[in-house]
């Protein structure tokens, strides 16, 4: 767990990435301004005569170039169905996908506008709606490359990763190992209740984040996580708050999904589940992430005891919540 001094991000000077936008074609006037981004590295860079256009360098290794594909192919997808989403531009050489060095790279126009406000029942209304949409369309033909989501593989895979590289401190390693085969049972339980599943083409990290509000216009944006999952992958992180409240939120999402696409409700015990799998995931990234420099800057917490043993007593909480009724949503069954 030592920090190393080099990265391949290290290659991605200010230099490198104007020659890649000229390279494509693009008429850059020098201009350049790094982004917030942790798993890319994303830019606004300046065009001659025309407004900026903001450039994502994947990371290297993380995606082959047959996914990356299968992202643009299913953003423009959607986009072709008047779906309001972000897709890449197709750049002065005609591909939506550059290449440069050992980086692969994509174009996209300039958007702005603020993460939507889930507290208001017409927004969730609308987004079910969209959502309803793009899962039509998402469910038209099949990924070939991109991955499948599966959740107790998951869960048992990254929590070999962390035990196996000695993440978790010793001290807590059997509060955690007696935690983590319980959490499987009881995911597995409500992957049960949930019954026999369609997956399909999703967004698949659809935060209020990754979706932009402006003039009453809604745009979703950041594909960069799409694969083959269940529909409520896409529904159940915009809601917050109690059992009450997030049931709440859920009916009004649902009213407008079903104005276009059929649910099937019994995806609500998949939530909890799916809650786990995402905490563990994201303490799995951070580790396999440690090596680029940019992440023991940012996240210095993550390696420190505390921060493990917060985790237990967040795992302690989705066990109780798994071992508690599934949300309650109108017309459940």
């Amino acid at each position: 767990m030592t920090e190393t001094s080099s990265h391949p991000y290290d290659a991605l000077t200010p230099d490198t990435i104007l020659d890649a936008l000229e390279d494509t074609g693009f008429v850059v006037s020098g201009r350049l301004f790094a982004l917030n981004s942790y798993e890319n590295r994303v830019y606004q860079i300046g065009i001659e005569d025309q407004p900026p256009v903001i450039a994502k360098f994947y990371r290297p290794g993380r995606w082959s170039e047959a996914q990356i594909r299968e992202e643009h192919q299913f953003t423009v997808q959607l986009l072709n169905a008047d779906i309001p989403v972000v897709a890449p531009m197709a750049m002065p050489s005609g591909d939506t996908l550059g290449r440069c060095g050992d980086f692969l790279f994509a174009v996209f126009q300039q958007r702005g506008g603020q993460a939507p406000d889930t507290s208001v029942t017409d927004t969730l209304y609308r987004l079910g709606q969209w959502l309803g949409q793009l899962h039509n369309i998402g469910d038209t033909e099949p990924f070939n490359h991109r991955p499948v989501m599966s959740i107790l593989s998951g869960i048992e895979d990254n929590n070999r990763f962390l035990t196996e590289n000695r993440w978790i401190p010793d001290d807590l390693r059997p509060a955690w190992d007696s935690l983590i085969p319980d959490l499987v049972d009881h995911c597995a339980r409500r992957i049960d209740d949930a019954g026999e599943l369609h997956s399909l083409r999703i967004h698949g990290d659809c935060h209020a984040g990754n979706i932009l509000c402006r003039e009453e216009q809604m745009l979703f944006v950041d594909l960069d996580d799409c694969r083959t999952g269940p529909a409520i992958q896409d529904l159940w992180l915009l809601l917050n708050g109690d059992d009450v409240e997030r049931g709440q939120q859920f009916g009004e999402l649902l009213e407008g999904y079903e104005m276009f696409r059929d649910f099937n409700r019994r995806e609500r015990h998949l939530i909890e589940p799916l809650r786990c799998f995402r905490q563990i995931s994201h303490c799995t990234w951070l580790a396999k992430r440690w090596d680029d420099p940019a992440f023991p800057r940012f996240f210095p917490w993550f390696a420190q005891p505390r921060f493990w043993s917060d985790q237990i007593l967040s795992f302690r909480e989705q066990l109780a919540a798994l071992q508690a009724p599934s949300i309650h949503v109108p017309g459940q069954y």
